[in-house]
């Protein structure tokens, strides 16, 4: 027991090797700016080591490829389709109080943003606490220093060997669908992207502006020195001196406006298979000439469904792998599940009701009340039956003259009821006649 105790206390702590030596992760800086396909392929390589693990140089890669602004816009967009709904406990249909307390502080949304990270980087790791203000909180894990496939945690991330995972109490491992995640897809085409924006800065840089041309008298050195002057006062731009007499030829390239449409064409396919690795589509994200509305439609159904994919792997990893985490924390779970809250579209919810006029009073279709509380999404009061006996006696009292919402059976004749009732002559001429049966109600 006594082992257990200091193993639950057993905190993760990080450091470097100047501010904290002794923790237990010493964290090293990224390297950036300088990935070719050669690290690439070599990454992917070590990552894939079936023996010792090694996804340094992989995650650096990661790292540096969301710097792209098309790839962590898209890859914000899918997530945000998770974290933009309200998730709520409930045991037996009720809102549990304690437990919503606990998801609804800050650490909540950090915590969901880092579980659906494991689907594009393969996989998070988290250790969680009760901070000093007595909330839960969690450490994530740096996945540089993790092998997920021989579970060790290492102190500097170009260890082979580390601790277990075993050592470490109120772990919890959330893998991702791929082992490499799906920025192991999306990686090629953002250092492809990088080169063809460079090439195509430079020619921008070469051929976009017009080049200057000075000519000055080669047996004057005076006249060169002020047709240098005059040049670094004016920008820029291309400059080229010349010795009176000497001959510049410029040759440009054949069609110089089809390579600027080549590399911008080049950018936009980077963009749309990034797109379709993360989102499944490109008419989402991007404007297409071809594309039709049906044809978008199709495309947002993809990415929707992607979506739902990603909301129900969170709420089946809050109510199945993490009941041991809510457990050992003091939150008692059993019982009852995560649910997300449904919004309520005004606009949908106004269409809605209008429909249901429609129904109930040009085609005089019948209702039950609860239905048409659940369809409008309006909470029915617990004092309805008084509240619906107040109504219709307010509007008897408002017109004698008109019918009960719902007649009793015993209130007339047999073959009434059975639609036998001998037709009464006088009615079909005093057609707005009080219904009593031609007696004065005084």
């Amino acid at each position: 027991m006594a082992n257990k105790t200091a193993k639950e206390k057993q905190r993760i702590t990080e450091g470097s090797n100047v501010t904290r030596p002794g923790a237990t992760i010493i964290l090293t800086q990224p390297q950036r700016f300088s990935i070719g396909l050669d690290d690439y392929m070599q990454s992917i390589r070590g990552a894939e080591n079936v023996d010792f693990t090694r996804r340094v140089r992989l995650y650096d890669i990661y790292s540096e490829s969301l710097m792209d602004p098309h790839l962590f816009s898209v890859v914000q967009k899918r997530k945000s389709g998770v974290l933009g709904r309200k998730i709520e406990f409930r045991r037996n249909g009720v809102a549990d109080d304690k437990v919503n307390r606990q998801i609804a502080s800050p650490w909540f949304l950090r915590f969901l943003g880092d579980a659906l990270d494991a689907e594009y980087r393969g996989f998070t790791l988290v250790q969680f606490y009760i901070n000093e203000k007595g909330w839960i909180d969690y450490y994530l894990v740096p996945r540089k220093h993790v092998d997920p496939v021989l579970r060790v945690i290492k102190t500097r991330q170009d260890d082979l060997m580390g601790e277990p995972f075993d050592n470490y109490a109120d772990l919890l491992m959330i893998r991702g669908k791929e082992p490499l995640g799906i920025l192991a897809r999306t990686a090629p085409y953002v250092i492809y992207k990088r080169g063809t924006i460079g090439d195509w800065a430079q020619l921008a840089e070469i051929f976009g502006r017009p080049i200057r041309k000075y000519t000055y008298d080669a047996s004057d050195p005076e006249a060169r020195r002020a047709s240098l002057e005059a040049a670094e006062s004016q920008g820029g731009a291309s400059v080229f001196l010349c010795p009176d007499g000497s001959k510049l030829e410029f040759i440009e390239p054949g069609n110089l406006s089809g390579s600027s449409d080549m590399y911008s064409a080049l950018t936009d396919r980077y963009n749309a298979e990034m797109s379709k690795a993360v989102l499944g589509n490109t008419l989402t994200t991007e404007a297409s000439k071809t594309g039709t509305q049906a044809l978008g439609t199709v495309h947002n159904k993809v990415e929707l469904e992607l979506i739902e994919q990603d909301a129900l792997s969170i709420l089946n990893l809050l109510n199945y792998d993490m009941t041991e985490q809510f457990a050992a924390l003091g939150i008692n779970t059993q019982g009852g599940e995560f649910v997300y809250v449904e919004e309520a579209d005004l606009g949908q919810v106004k269409t809605k009701a209008e429909l249901l006029e429609k129904a109930v009073n040009v085609f005089g279709l019948p209702m039950a009340d609860d239905y048409l509380y659940e369809q409008l999404n309006i909470e029915k009061p617990n004092n309805y039956e008084q509240l619906k006996a107040e109504m219709e006696k307010k509007k008897k009292d408002s017109n004698p003259f008109a019918p009960l919402a719902t007649p009793p059976v015993g209130d007339y004749p047999q073959e009434e009821v059975a639609g036998k009732r001998p037709k009464n002559r006088a009615r079909s001429f005093f057609g707005h006649a009080p219904q009593t049966d031609g007696a004065l109600d005084w």
